[in-house]
């Protein structure tokens, strides 16, 4: 049976999002990282920053993701839509999260970047910002790693404003709950659905610090730390 938790204005469930979404309203942006079936196992976060417990495999993971039953009108924007290309409709834009891998070892064993898709047509987006293993432009704000496939705080805030419109925005696979940590910095309301009890507990705690600090940026969306983005700009 799905669980509900309110948080300020952020509705968390606690269940499979197959049976909730069908009780929820209507949103007006879907913003997810879905399980797109490649199986993912993390094991490449430092020693004592990840125990083996954390590295169980995600769910849904192992078999192929099918997006259509989450389109329904809405505005969408999905990451790892090149992995299941094939059932997104056309109109759409496939648009790019740059790792920043230039100022690390382009050798090792994590992706230069990820892609993302946005179900309406824009303008194409890069989005810059360093997340490479312990390699990340901000230290004090991205040291945590709750879940193997967590996104920056700042990417997410990015990725949600090209939507400025939405007031509320849903994530049918929070995870550990930056899109719901996204929100609550942009002044969003947001509905977030979990399966996996653990990163449920995580994404309400970390959404209720989030929620409790109010709303950082808005209504512009604060730039990496100056310091590092000097750094970068002067090996440009």
């Amino acid at each position: 049976m799905p669980e509900k938790i309110i948080i300020g204005n952020a509705e968390l469930w606690h269940g499979d999002c197959r049976e909730v979404l069908p009780l929820l309203p209507t949103c007006d942006l879907i913003l997810t990282d879905p399980p797109y079936g490649i199986g993912h196992k993390h094991s490449g976060i430092a020693k004592g920053k990840w125990d083996k417990a954390n590295a169980r495999p995600i769910f849904g993971d192992n078999s192929e993701f099918d997006p259509r039953p989450f389109f329904a009108g809405k505005d969408v924007i999905m990451f790892g839509g090149d992995h299941f290309a094939r059932h997104l409709p056309p109109g759409g834009v496939f648009h790019v999260w740059d790792k920043e891998c230039g100022r690390t070892n382009r050798f090792d064993s994590f992706s230069d970047a990820e892609i993302f898709w946005t179900s309406f047509a824009c303008k194409r987006r890069v989005i810059r910002y360093m997340w490479k293993g312990l390699q990340v432009e901000n230290p004090m704000q991205d040291q945590e790693r709750f879940h193997p496939t967590q996104k920056p705080v700042y990417v997410m805030m990015q990725i949600a404003a090209m939507r400025p419109q939405a007031s509320l925005v849903c994530d049918p696979f929070m995870g550990s709950g930056t899109t719901g940590i996204a929100c609550a910095n942009l002044g969003k309301a947001f509905t977030g659905i979990e399966i996996d009890r653990k990163y449920f507990d995580i994404a309400c705690e970390r959404i209720e610090r989030a929620q409790a600090q109010g709303q950082l940026f808005a209504p512009e969306i604060a730039p990496p730390p100056v310091q590092e983005r000097m750094a970068l700009e002067a090996c440009i």
